[in-house]
C-alpha cells in the first residue's frame, strides 16, 4: 500500500499546480487532483509556494482545514467512487450529488463522515470500519 509522507503529499500538490497553470500534461491522477485544486482557490495561495507548503502546520488550535489532508481526501473519496469500493458508495455519491445539487458539496458531507470514522480507528487502535462508513454516507441520503 502506497503511504506518502507528509513532504510527498504536499509536494504532489504543489507540483501539480504548478504543472496545471503553466499548461503542462498532466498524468491522470494529476489531473484529478488539479480539478480539486482548481475548485478551491482559497488554497492556490499555497499551492503556489512548495516551501512555504512543506513549513506550514494545521492545528485545530489555529482553526485552519489542512488544505493538503483537504484535497487529499478528495482524491481518496473520488477513488472510492470510481471502484464503488466500498460497493456501493458510487450509488450514495450519485443520491447525495442529485439531493445537493452539487458534486463538491456532496464530497464535503462525505468527507465528514470518512474523517469521523477515521478518528474513531485512530483513538480505538483499529482498522477504519467500512461498514460504519457506509452507514454514516447512507444517513446523508
Amino acid at each position: 500500500m502506497f503511504n506518502p509522507t507528509r513532504e510527498e503529499v504536499r509536494r504532489f500538490f504543489c507540483n501539480t499546480w504548478k504543472k496545471k497553470i503553466e499548461n503542462h500534461i498532466l498524468t491522470p491522477m494529476e489531473t484529478l487532483a488539479a480539478d480539486w485544486m482548481t475548485e478551491h482557490p482559497e488554497y492556490h495561495a499555497v499551492l503556489a509556494d512548495p516551501e512555504g507548503a512543506l513549513e506550514q502546520d494545521y492545528t485545530p488550535e489555529r482553526g485552519e482545514t489542512n488544505p493538503f489532508l483537504h484535497l487529499s481526501m478528495h482524491l481518496s473519496i473520488s477513488e472510492q467512487i470510481s471502484i464503488d469500493q466500498p460497493p456501493g458508495i458510487r450509488k450514495i455519491a450519485e443520491d447525495l450529488t442529485k439531493k445537493l445539487g452539487s458534486k463538491h458539496e456532496a464530497q464535503h458531507q462525505m468527507m465528514e463522515c470518512l474523517g469521523q470514522v477515521m478518528w474513531e480507528a485512530q483513538r480505538e487502535g483499529g482498522q477504519l470500519s467500512p461498514e460504519k462508513y457506509l452507514e454514516a454516507l447512507k444517513r446523508l441520503c
